[in-house]
């Protein structure tokens, strides 16, 4: 048992969260392609285009040009990893934009009947979201920042 967690890498129960996940993604898979299948086999292999082809190359563009802009400061400030708190709002605004994109964007007809709202609030909302996202994400780079600049000033001081 050890030899086969050494051999695996991580927790085990990383190794039950991941079987249980595809599980659920197996179990799903087989009720929808039981229903649609032609429909989930076109959405499978659409996303999987698009994810390779479209979005990999312009998310991986948008990372290698925030780091070659915002790489050159200056050494007098304590230094932190802060691309993160860049990529995480980034990836979940993007995500949420992904999913609601019909509705954030005004081109679906069925929902509002659905959902008893305009086409009108989704936007906002959406915007509203990710300021909330950034603005969370620098305010905790900025307390990292701040936690840093004490530890370099207590080195100084005591060094």
């Amino acid at each position: 048992m050890a030899r086969a967690l050494r051999w695996y890498g991580a927790n085990p129960l990383h190794l039950l969260v991941l079987l249980c996940s595809f599980a659920l993604t197996a179990y799903a898979c087989v009720r929808l392609f039981a229903v649609r299948p032609v429909e989930v086999a076109i959405w499978l292999v659409g996303a999987a285009f698009l994810h390779d082809l479209i979005l990999l190359p312009l998310y991986s563009l948008a990372d290698l040009s925030a780091l070659s802009v915002l790489r050159h400061r200056q050494d007098t400030v304590p230094r932190a990893p802060w691309i993160n708190h860049l990529r995480v709002p980034a990836f979940l605004s993007g995500l949420l934009l992904l999913v609601w994109f019909p509705l954030v964007l005004g081109i679906s007809r069925p929902y509002p009947d659905a959902t008893a709202l305009t086409l009108d609030v989704y936007l906002p909302r959406w915007l509203i979201i990710t300021a909330v996202l950034f603005g969370v994400s620098a305010v905790a780079f900025a307390l990292k920042l701040r936690r840093l600049r004490k530890a370099a000033r207590a080195g100084e001081d005591g060094g």
